[in-house]
């Protein structure tokens, strides 16, 4: 068999083809309908919308119920030990930078728009009840915790962890495709692969753009509020630009410079807002409010979950509930895969805590002090200009808000500098997401390709804010979500299934760590020498050379004898490994591997004559990885006979593994 050498990176473009030039041509035929006849089109689209809230609201309601279950489930079982990636990594980002990444792309925007605004009209305009009432105004924080808790959250964190499990712990490209890999297996690098990538990346520009339109209108109507500057297409064509500019140049500074800096920025702000928001009203009874709504939105969640008013029938279900399902599932494949991105190492539990449990938390305290501070204007000062004000323009509502607060001129401009900055991170993120999407999952491509989905976003918006077509893509972006939930719940299935087979293996496999026995009277000696040992790099990369690397041959010789394929891997000089793979055909193949790792010595007493490196505070390990990841253990000494009967016995464990799931 032949060595592989690891690919070097591409200095060209890199796409994806089928995927990159049908997904343009389909949103260039989507804009161009849009822009021609948008009125047309919006009414085709809304009438598919409106015939699905009509016939498929219970199926929305089942399917978000079932996601928020499946995402518990998965996060708190014994199933919540498993990594997003293999048991020895560690996750890329800090807990705070990876909170504020994912925030900023997941629902940062919504919480400016829909903060006081949301609450305002349910208490205004309740879906059961009278309105404008102590009742209606504990029922509007209610609503509006479950519309932006976790049934939101999970609806992300289930996209995000299906897409990070395959890519880091199973190596398939970081992209929406592989969440069918359990159901069709290699048939995702065929034809269904680059459909269902090509639905990713016309949703997500369809949701990228459209959400840019409509805040641009939102910081015109912000600016032209405190500054009266007129509100027109060429300032909020202008705001576009302008956005997109500062959006290319984080995309182009990368993740970790650009966005993550972005997202720290805006999330430091915005605790910065909530904290002189609850300082600036009723503090303590802000407080009380916000517990007590806690304790309504949690005994209610089971209710609420499934309420879809079948006897007492109202319009207001498919207006908010059904909408936001319905928005919350479009937006997923964008959000998921990002927030999968910045995931990796992460165990399951972990996961769900910090992705969905975390920012529910900081999302209900935010609903709760605008939401009330909003409502207690109107409902015990009487400001009842300010609730019809709301209900006239939802853009402006934040800022009619933050007037009646000290301080409000600052504030505001405070305010209007996240909405540009929470634009910004869900631009450059989606335009990151994109061109994964359209590049096989890569994100090392040439910056210019990079620009060039920045770009797309840009010419989508203005075509839209121009023709006045917004409203009819946002509308087919929701309707998007039918199709896409069925293809989620398959995928749920199959993630469910391929985790209950990682545990069965993790639960099978008995290793044996320990060396294979010396058969002389010497052994303990040798044992005792090899642990007290601490090799160089170039000591175990030489070992790996020597020993490792022969072992494996001879191995896959044996192999030869009986028809099965495997291939070597000789990256000792390049990543300090050498491994095998066994080819199994559709099923799961055997990877053995011994990597050169470093480590902090462990006992500062001992003596140092066993270093052969110059620093005596690191030392190196020959060490064992199979496909789940590192087994931690090392074979640095070992004979080729003893590695190979390492190997044998690992494979043999991985051959009893496949036997046991053939008949699941």
């Amino acid at each position: 068999m032949q060595d592989t050498k690891p690919a070097s990176p591409s200095s060209g473009f890199y796409i994806d083809k089928p995927v990159f030039f049908s997904s343009l041509i389909i949103v260039g035929l989507l804009v161009l309908v849009a822009t021609i006849a948008p009125v047309a089109t919006g009414e085709f689209f809304t009438s598919f919308q409106a015939a699905i809230i009509r016939y498929a609201s219970w199926y929305y309601v089942l399917v978000v119920a079932i996601i928020l279950i499946a995402v518990l489930f998965f996060g708190f079982s014994r199933l919540g030990d498993i990594k997003l990636g293999p048991d020895h990594s560690t996750p890329d980002y800090s807990r705070s930078s990876w909170f504020a990444m994912l925030f900023s792309a997941g629902m940062g925007i919504g919480l400016m728009f829909f903060g006081v605004a949301e609450p305002v009209m349910h208490f205004l305009a309740p879906p059961t009840g009278d309105p404008q009432t102590v009742e209606a105004a504990r029922e509007a924080i209610r609503l509006t915790f479950f519309h932006w808790g976790l049934h939101g959250w999970a609806i992300y964190a289930i996209v995000a962890l299906i897409l990070a499990y395959f890519a880091y712990r199973h190596n398939l490209p970081l992209t929406l495709r592989s969440a069918l890999y359990p159901l069709i297996g290699d048939k995702i690098y065929g034809p269904i692969g680059s459909i269902v990538d090509t639905f990713a990346v016309v949703a997500t520009i369809c949701g990228v753009s459209t959400s840019l339109g409509f805040g641009a209108l939102q910081i015109n109507s912000g600016i032209s509020y405190l500054t009266g500057l007129p509100i027109g297409t060429g300032v909020q064509i202008a705001i576009v630009i302008g956005t997109m500019l500062l959006a290319t140049l984080s995309l182009v500074m990368g993740l970790d410079a650009g966005i993550k800096r972005l997202s720290e920025l805006n999330m430091g702000l915005a605790v910065i807002l909530l904290v002189g928001v609850m300082l600036a009203g009723p503090t303590v009874l802000l407080l009380q409010m916000f517990m007590q709504n806690i304790g309504g939105y949690l005994s209610d969640l089971v209710g609420k979950t499934f309420n879809l008013y079948a006897y007492n029938p109202t319009d207001w279900l498919g207006g908010w509930t059904i909408f936001y399902w319905g928005w919350w599932l479009s937006w997923s494949p964008f959000v998921g895969l990002f927030i999968a991105r910045i995931s990796r190492g992460r165990t399951i539990r972990e996961f769900v805590v910090g992705a969905m449990f975390v920012p529910c938390g900081f999302t209900l305290l935010w609903m709760a002090m605008f939401g009330n501070s909003g409502i207690q204007l109107i409902l015990d000062q009487g400001h009842v200009a300010f609730g019809e004000a709301v209900q006239a323009n939802q853009a402006v509502a934040l800022f009619q808000f933050l007037e009646y607060l000290p301080g409000s001129s600052l504030i505001s401009i405070l305010a209007i500098v996240m909405v540009v900055v929470f634009f910004v991170t869900s631009a450059d993120s989606g335009a990151m997401v994109l061109n994964m999407l359209s590049a096989h999952g890569r994100d090392d491509t040439p910056r210019l390709q990079r620009v060039l989905w920045t770009v797309i976003i840009t010419v989508v918006t203005i075509a839209l804010l121009l023709s006045g077509g917004l409203g009819a893509l946002q509308t087919a972006a929701i309707a998007s979500a039918l199709p896409f939930s069925v293809a989620l719940l398959a995928a749920i299935y199959g993630f469910g299934r391929a985790l209950h087979l990682d545990k069965a293996k993790r639960d099978m496999a008995v290793l044996n760590v320990t060396m294979p026995s010396i058969s002389d009277k010497g052994e303990w000696k040798k044992r005792l020498q090899l642990l007290l040992h601490y090799p160089s790099e170039t000591s175990i990369q030489r070992f790996q050379r020597d020993s490792v690397y022969p072992a494996l041959q001879d191995f896959g010789k044996e192999l030869d004898r009986f028809g099965i394929g495997y291939v070597l891997t000789d990256q000792i000089d390049e990543r300090g490994k050498a491994g095998i793979v066994v080819d199994h055909g559709g099923e799961m193949d055997f990877i053995y591997e011994v990597r050169c790792r470093s480590h902090v010595t462990p006992l500062d007493d001992i003596s140092h004559t066993g270093f052969e490196g110059d620093d005596e505070s690191l030392y190196y390990r020959a060490e064992v990885h199979l496909s789940e990841g590192g087994q931690d253990y090392d074979v640095m000494g070992w004979s080729k006979d003893q590695l190979i009967t390492d190997v044998v016995n690992q494979y043999e464990q991985h051959v009893h593994f496949l036997q046991s799931i053939r008949s699941v």
